[in-house]
C-alpha cells in the first residue's frame, strides 16, 4: 500500500501492532452493541488500549507515551479507524486532551491526569461547543470566575464526546468578560464527580453511537485554581494547538473507515454475479473501485504530509492540517457512498456494515470544525503564504504575449468612468 512507502520501520511496526489488536481483541459484538446504544461508553476498549501502551503515542515515554511522531500515530489511527468513528474517537481523545496537558499543563496536572489517562485508567473529554455557539468558539458564554484559590464555573457545553463516561473534562471558559474574543478564554480541567457537574442529555445520533455524546451543565462548580491549564486567558493559544490533533485524528480515522468500506465492497464485487459475470467485470462497478482507491491514496498522502509538516514545524502546517481534515473526510464520505452503490440494495440493509459506515462518515465532515471552516482556513493561509513569500517563484503572468499592456489589466473601477453611469 502507499501507506508503507510513507512509513519508517518503527512506524510500520506500530501499524502492525495496532492491526493485530484490532483484528484479534475487538469483538464485533462491541460495535453492534454500541450502534444499538446498548453501550453508553466503551471504557473497556480504552482500558485495553492503555494496557498495551497504545494511547497517546506521540507523548514522552516519561508520562507513558511512546515518543512517536505524527506519521506513526496516523498509521495507528488508520487501523483503529476501520472500527468506526466512535471507537476512533475514543482512541484519539487522549491525543487531543493530552496535547493541552503535555504542552501547557503543570507538572502536577501531568502526574494526576496525563499519566493515568495514557494508562487507560482515566477517560478524558473535551468541552468546546455551546448550545448557541457552533463554530463561534470565541463567543463562548460558559463563565469561570476566579475567587481566591478557586474558580466558580457556570454554563453549558454540548456535543461533548464521553459526556457520559469521562472522568474529567477540559473546558473552555470565559474568564475575562470584557476582554477581546481571543484574549478572554481559559482552559480549565474539571473532574466529572465535582458537585454541580451534570451530563444532562445524551444525544440520539444518526451514527457514531456508543460514545456517550451529550450535553454538560456546570452549576456553580468550584474548581481549584491549580486546575487551570496554561495561563489565565491563554485559551486561544491552547485552542489553536489542540486543533492540530483534533483535525489530524479526524483525517487519520477517516482513512481507516473509508478503507474498510472499500474492502467490503470490493470483495463483494468479486463474488457477486449478474448476467452471468462477476460484477467487477463491468466498468460501471470496477471504475468505482479505481476512483475510490485513488481518492484514498491521495488522502493518505496529504494526511501523512500534514503530519510531517507539524512534526517539522513548517509554516504551512496550519493549512496542510486543514486540507487533510477536509480532503480525507470528504473522501471518506464519497468512498462509503460509492461502496453502497457497488453493493446495491443489500448495502442499504444491516446485512452489511456499509450503511453504518455511511452514517459514521457524515459526522467526520462536521465535527472538529466543519469542512466549510476548513475551506476558510485553507484559503486564508494560502493567500498569506503566496502574497508574503520572500522568495516567490517565477511570475508566470509575465509569460503572456501581451503582458506589457498594463492598461488592459483593470483591477478596480476607474472613477472617471463609473461616475458617468
Amino acid at each position: 500500500m502507499l501507506q508503507d512507502l510513507l512509513l519508517t520501520d518503527e512506524e510500520k511496526g506500530i501499524k502492525e501492532e495496532v492491526r493485530k489488536f484490532v483484528k484479534g481483541e475487538v469483538p464485533s459484538d462491541l460495535l453492534k452493541k454500541m450502534d444499538r446504544d446498548e453501550i453508553t461508553y466503551p471504557r473497556e476498549f480504552v482500558e485495553a488500549l492503555g494496557r498495551r501502551n497504545l494511547l497517546g503515542l506521540r507523548f514522552p515515554r516519561e508520562y507513558g507515551g511512546r515518543g512517536l511522531n505524527w506519521t506513526g500515530e496516523i498509521a495507528a489511527l488508520e487501523e483503529i479507524g476501520v472500527l468506526g468513528m466512535a471507537l476512533g474517537c475514543a482512541f484519539s481523545m487522549p491525543s487531543i486532551v493530552g496535547e493541552a496537558l503535555d504542552t501547557f499543563g503543570s507538572e502536577d496536572l501531568k502526574e494526576r491526569f496525563l499519566r493515568p489517562m495514557l494508562r487507560g485508567e482515566l477517560v478524558s473529554a473535551e468541552a468546546l461547543t455551546e448550545p448557541r455557539g457552533g463554530s463561534d468558539f470565541f463567543g463562548a458564554t460558559t463563565m469561570a470566575k476566579l475567587e481566591g484559590d478557586h474558580f466558580t464555573v457556570k454554563g453549558q457545553k454540548r456535543f461533548v464526546v464521553a459526556a457520559s463516561g469521562a472522568d474529567f473534562f477540559v473546558v473552555y471558559c470565559r474568564t475575562d468578560p470584557e476582554g477581546k474574543p481571543h484574549q478572554r478564554i481559559s482552559l480549565i480541567l474539571i473532574e466529572a464527580d465535582r458537585e454541580g457537574v451534570e451530563a444532562k442529555h445524551l444525544y440520539n445520533l444518526l451514527g457514531t453511537r456508543g460514545g456517550g455524546t451529550g450535553r454538560l451543565i456546570f452549576r456553580d462548580v468550584k474548581v481549584p485554581a491549580s486546575n487551570l491549564i496554561g495561563e489565565l486567558n491563554q485559551g486561544a493559544v491552547i485552542f489553536n494547538s489542540m486543533m492540530v490533533p483534533e483535525r489530524l485524528t479526524s483525517a487519520g480515522g477517516a482513512l481507516g473507515l473509508a478503507r474498510a468500506a472499500l474492502e467490503v465492497a470490493t470483495r463483494y464485487t468479486n463474488r457477486r454475479y449478474a448476467f452471468g459475470r462477476k460484477i467487477r467485470d463491468y466498468q460501471a462497478v470496477s471504475f468505482k473501485v479505481a476512483d475510490s482507491i485513488t481518492m484514498l491514496d491521495a488522502a493518505r498522502a496529504i494526511t501523512h504530509g500534514a503530519g510531517r509538516a507539524v512534526d517539522e514545524r513548517l509554516p504551512s502546517a496550519r493549512r496542510l492540517v486543514s486540507e487533510a481534515k477536509k480532503f480525507a473526510t470528504d473522501m471518506c464520505w464519497e468512498v462509503c457512498n460509492q461502496a453502497m452503490r457497488m453493493v446495491g440494495g443489500i448495502g442499504y440493509t444491516n446485512v452489511f456494515p456499509i450503511e453504518k459506515m455511511v452514517r459514521d462518515a457524515r459526522l467526520s465532515q462536521i465535527w472538529t470544525g466543519t469542512n466549510e471552516i476548513m475551506s476558510l482556513l485553507i484559503q486564508h493561509e494560502y493567500y498569506k503564504e503566496l502574497l508574503n513569500d520572500p522568495n516567490p517563484p517565477r511570475m508566470s503572468e509575465e509569460d503572456a504575449e501581451e503582458a506589457h499592456l498594463e492598461d488592459e489589466k483593470v483591477y478596480e473601477d476607474d472613477e472617471m468612468w463609473t461616475k458617468g453611469w
